[in-house]
């Protein structure tokens, strides 16, 4: 007859089956106390270097303190126009109405010397706040075609020569219809626009001296196709600068096309510190009159210039005085 014995109940955990496996019933837990000591609070001490002691005052080893070294002013070469001289022909200066250098005191001299006078006025506060060379260049403008604007360009150019510590070069600077060299009677020649065209042509080659002291005239050059983008570029600004550089007392006179029927006016507006707009009394509209002086407000002061005006308020007569017997 088989015996029927009672088996083991399996174990229950994982731990009395390695308990059973392993033998490790005669192993007790370590004792574990009823209080525990509060947890300490370990900080790492940071590491400092040690550095050596600066060395003493007057010691061998010392560093020199760094000198700030001054920056030298540039120098730049002096730019002197040809000796050659032009005449300029004083039958056409008759014939366009211009002032005579050496004719009698006139209405329109005596005019024209008040306009310098506000011009040179402007020079001189420019100076004062450091910004003299772009006051030095004057812009002369109309809003459009027939408003006297060279004419109003060639007499204060011939007004302001005649002042003894300034010399004044006026620019032909309306391309593409030229016109104050057939007004002075000078001849044609390379000028301001080839100059700007060409890297190898320095403008004061192109420069004509004339017999009329202190007065010089740059003609207006070849014209072309692309007369604003050459005034835009970087090559205008070092011109100019040629012009203006080493010369505190000489003022740069431009004759620029009518800013409404040209853009090159609103070009060299960029580059001057004072722009006249030449309104003619019976002729320019209020509304044209406004547009060129938006076109030309690139310059930091515009001058209003009103020409073939013969009414005055005051009743003056610039000129009569001098013609006067006492």
């Amino acid at each position: 007859m088989t015996e029927h014995r009672k088996l083991p109940d399996p174990p229950k955990t994982l731990l009395e089956r390695a308990e059973s496996m392993f033998g490790l019933g005669g192993y007790t837990p370590a004792p574990v106390p009823s209080e525990l000591s509060p947890p300490t609070n370990r900080r790492c001490k940071k590491r400092v270097k040690d550095m050596p002691p600066p060395p003493a005052a007057g010691a061998d080893n010392a560093v020199p303190a760094a000198v700030r070294e001054e920056q030298a002013e540039p120098v730049y070469e002096d730019v002197a126009f040809s000796d050659d001289i032009h005449e300029i022909d004083r039958d056409m200066l008759t014939a366009h109405g211009l002032i005579q250098p050496e004719g009698q005191v006139t209405a329109l001299l005596e005019e024209f010397r008040i306009v310098k006078r506000r011009v040179l006025a402007s020079v001189r506060k420019a100076r004062e706040k450091g910004s003299g060379a772009m006051a030095q260049r004057v812009l002369v403008s109309s809003p459009l075609p027939n408003e006297g604007k060279s004419y109003c360009a060639a007499n204060l150019a011939l007004a302001l020569a005649a002042e003894r510590d300034s010399e004044v070069l006026l620019v032909d600077a309306d391309f593409a219809k030229p016109s104050l060299l057939r007004m002075l009677g000078l001849p044609k020649g390379p000028g301001f626009m080839d100059v700007l065209a060409r890297d190898d042509l320095n403008v004061e080659d192109c420069v004509l001296k004339t017999d009329v002291a202190g007065l010089y005239v740059l003609p207006a050059g070849d014209h072309t196709t692309a007369d604003s983008e050459f005034l835009a570029s970087h090559r205008t600004a070092e011109v100019l600068d040629r012009l203006t550089r080493a010369a505190p007392n000489r003022i740069v006179i431009f004759d620029s096309p009518p800013a409404l029927a040209a853009s090159p006016a609103a070009e060299l507006a960029n580059h001057v510190g004072q722009a006249i707009v030449v309104a003619r009394a019976d002729r320019t509209g209020q509304t044209a009159l406004e547009d060129a002086l938006t076109l030309l407000s690139a310059c930091p002061d515009l001058k209003l210039l009103l020409n073939a005006a013969h009414f005055s308020p005051s009743g003056r007569r610039f000129g009569a005085y001098y013609g006067e017997e006492a």
